[in-house]
């Protein structure tokens, strides 16, 4: 079970780093006026694992702190990944 969860940690790692590049990306297309990554991508990537990423990118490029559904997704994506963690780690379930 713990070699489960060091995979899940493993992945939930590797797709924040994707999420915080694609705020990055889409936050200088603003800064340029150049097409934008769509919401619905950098909101599914946060949900897919990569809130904590998002979060932090979030503060990072000053990108998206404005629209309250951003917050509410990645916060309870990140709610959400940590409970899985904690299932998977054997400490709930």
């Amino acid at each position: 079970m713990r070699e489960v969860l060091l995979y899940y940690l493993i992945y939930l790692a590797g797709v924040s780093v994707i999420c915080m590049v694609l705020y990055g990306s889409d936050k200088r297309r603003a800064v340029r006026g150049r097409r934008r990554i769509r919401e619905r991508t950098l909101l599914l990537t946060g949900f897919l694992g990569g809130a904590a990423g998002a979060l932090i990118a979030m503060q990072l490029f000053r990108h998206k702190t404005r629209h309250a559904s951003f917050w509410a997704v990645n916060l309870f994506s990140v709610a959400l990944h940590v409970l899985i963690g904690l299932w998977l780690g054997g400490v709930i379930g």
